[in-house]
């Protein structure tokens, strides 16, 4: 007679402490199944060697070996549409409840949909929980209940709410006992999922005392390398958001802090709206007439533009995955007002590249240089590629590293003319959203 279990399913918490639907699962009345699924729907849009899937493979074994060995258990990988994967578990378990956390962009929320009809109808319970946000959906809105579109108002509300509640840290290693007991369970190799190693790291987080006291005043300049990489570790769960608000809190750094609101404003603006994955927030930027030159792109993107501070930004990311916060507002700014290409190419290719990609962060900050977006820079607001490395980079530290042949015969001619590409830009905008 088959065991009657609770199925928790790893997603964006790929970490064993502190993680909230884990810990519910574990405190309840069955044996826990942990499983993870590489979705098929969206692996077959990734390159075959993505650094990101490799981290995430690399994590999951981890986190196998971990239970292997202290706790006899382990973790059920499986390949394929969820839905096709509970179909298999269902007739292969006596599951009497699913366990799993929130996520919040357009295409989580139809397949938990799905999958949640599913199990209701094999009469099986789809239990959520709150876990990668300190707050979700609608836990900060105005007082008439609408979302706030600006983020000031949203952060001191955030704060305020914040003050009144108690912290709560799940302390989901006590309740280990609670896991099914069995070490054998299915695994799969990278090349079973038809992937390869990639040769591009996602390194570890730094968060100390001195990172978050300094945060401030080095976080602007690229070649200091001060930010703390843990947007990674935040997008894939590998730490938990709680902890990180918790050592902001101890060195009492609100710029850190807000760092972190920025990033649950961008999230509660995509549950809300979800079409502005696509489409302008503002939808009259819609009717901008794009020029979506191809061959400019391209130079766009190989880091060839022949303005040095976009090109180092657009190498960067390109040989590691990572680009420098600020930069990046420079090189979006110029993909969409320089060249006058669609703030969704850019938004593509980041999404490809960056290992701290994010849905809700990279459309929310796209349409912010793009205009189109909440709370976004206006459109007449154009960024001089050239001043802001006096101010951000003046003594070319962070050029010379990426674009080392910037001042020889044989480095690229800028590709258009800031001062005529900033009037066509101003024209262009002018003439869609007056």
């Amino acid at each position: 007679m088959k065991q009657p279990l609770s199925i928790f399913w790893f997603r964006r918490d790929l970490r064993l402490d502190d993680n909230h639907g884990f810990f519910k699962a574990l405190k309840s009345d069955y044996p826990v199944l942990p499983i993870f699924i590489f979705d098929s729907d969206i692996l077959d849009k990734l390159p075959k060697d993505d650094a990101r899937l490799t981290f995430i493979y690399d994590t999951l074994q981890k986190m196998r070996s971990t239970l292997e060995k202290k706790h006899d258990s382990s973790i059920a990988i499986f390949h394929g549409k969820p839905i096709d994967i509970y179909k298999q578990l269902v007739t292969n378990y006596k599951i009497q409840e699913v366990y799993t956390n929130h996520d919040y962009e357009p295409y989580a929320t139809e397949r938990d949909i799905e999958v949640e009809q599913f199990l209701k109808d094999e009469h099986i319970a789809f239990k959520t929980f709150k876990d990668q946000v300190i707050f979700e959906k609608d836990d900060v809105v105005k007082k008439d209940g609408l979302p706030y579109k600006v983020y000031t108002p949203y952060m001191n509300v955030w704060k305020a709410q914040f003050r009144l509640q108690k912290l709560e840290i799940y302390d989901t290693e006590s309740h280990f006992g609670n896991l099914i007991d069995d070490d054998t369970l299915p695994n799969l190799s990278l090349s079973d999922i038809g992937f390869k190693k990639s040769n591009q790291h996602i390194v570890d987080y730094t968060v100390t005392p001195t990172l978050i006291q300094n945060y401030e005043d080095t976080r602007n300049f690229p070649a200091k390398d001060s930010t703390s990489k843990v947007g990674p570790h935040l997008r894939f769960g590998t730490v938990s958001v709680r902890k990180m608000i918790q050592k902001a809190i101890a060195e009492e750094n609100e710029i850190f802090w807000q760092e972190l609101i920025w990033r649950e404003f961008f999230m509660q603006i995509l549950w809300h709206f979800p079409h502005t994955s696509k489409d302008a927030f503002k939808s009259k930027y819609d009717r901008i007439e794009w020029r979506n030159n191809e061959e400019e792109f391209k130079l766009w993107c190989e880091g060839q533009t022949g303005y040095p501070l976009v090109d180092a930004g657009m190498r960067q990311l390109n040989e590691t995955g990572f680009m420098h916060n600020r930069v990046r507002m420079l090189v979006g700014s110029f993909l969409c007002k320089h060249l006058l290409i669609d703030w969704r190419w850019g938004e593509a290719y980041f999404a490809e590249k960056l290992h701290d990609y994010d849905m809700s962060s990279n459309v929310g900050n796209w349409q912010w240089v793009a205009g189109s977006g909440v709370d976004a820079s206006p459109y007449f607001r154009i960024f001089n590629p050239t001043s802001q490395i006096l101010k951000f980079d003046k003594n070319l530290t962070y050029i010379q590293k990426w674009v080392p042949e910037f001042q020889e015969l044989t480095y690229a001619k800028p590709m258009v003319d800031h001062k005529m590409a900033r009037e066509r830009c101003l024209k262009t905008y002018k003439e869609a959203v007056s």
